[in-house]
């Protein structure tokens, strides 16, 4: 089925919306409880069941409008769905907490499977937006699968010792910010390895 095209403040709408709304979303219920056949559930976990349903709506409205979504958009989906019931069953915030250092931490351990195997899965994934030599893309997996790490061992630090307030505002602003960092100060390195036109079409011939 061919991939149809959105507008970009649509596609990110659908991305980032959720998160922000659930950001808003705590920082208005955080304070309330809920009282379900006799037992009491705080905002975290109010917000945390609708969450789960908007951002599945999200990904859905994604594919109906482009045809298209990434292995990365199902897996966290899932991790979403699982842990987010999790959360509401046991009525225990730290299991959507862990679900962010599973995410990371799947990234980096995958990255770094690849790497073994002397291997840039981040260039079978990224490889026709950002055409680059092979040892570019090593070096690239390399920093990107070290900052995927840092940002699991961030959250799992965070959501330990900090307040939920805090690992809320954290997750949603904190941990994008610093990827969208990492991403920015490889310009550099994109540039010294980046293919030229006729390098691009000999590779492309292959």
């Amino acid at each position: 089925m061919a991939e149809r095209s959105i507008k970009p403040w649509l596609k990110s709408v659908l991305e980032l919306g959720p998160p922000l709304l659930f950001f808003i979303a705590y920082m208005r219920f955080q304070d309330t409880t809920l009282t379900v056949a006799g037992r009491d559930y705080d905002g975290f976990i109010i917000v945390t069941a609708a969450f789960v349903p908007l951002l599945l709506a999200s990904i859905a409205a994604l594919w109906v409008l482009t045809r298209k979504i990434s292995r990365i958009q199902v897996f966290t989906a899932v991790l979403v769905v699982v842990f987010g019931a999790l959360t509401v069953w046991f009525n225990d915030e730290r299991f959507f907490k862990m679900k962010t250092t599973l995410v990371y931490g799947f990234f980096a351990v995958l990255l770094g499977i690849g790497l073994l195997r002397g291997q840039s899965w981040l260039q079978f994934v990224m490889g026709d937006l950002l055409p680059m030599r092979e040892e570019g893309w090593m070096v690239l997996t390399k920093r990107l699968a070290g900052a995927f790490a840092l940002m699991a061992v961030a959250n799992e630090l965070v959501w330990r010792t900090q307040s939920t307030e805090f690992w809320v505002t954290f997750e949603t602003f904190g941990l994008p910010i610093f990827l969208f960092a990492v991403f920015m100060s490889q310009a550099r390195l994109i540039e010294r390895f980046s293919l030229s036109e006729e390098e691009a079409d000999e590779k492309d011939a292959r």
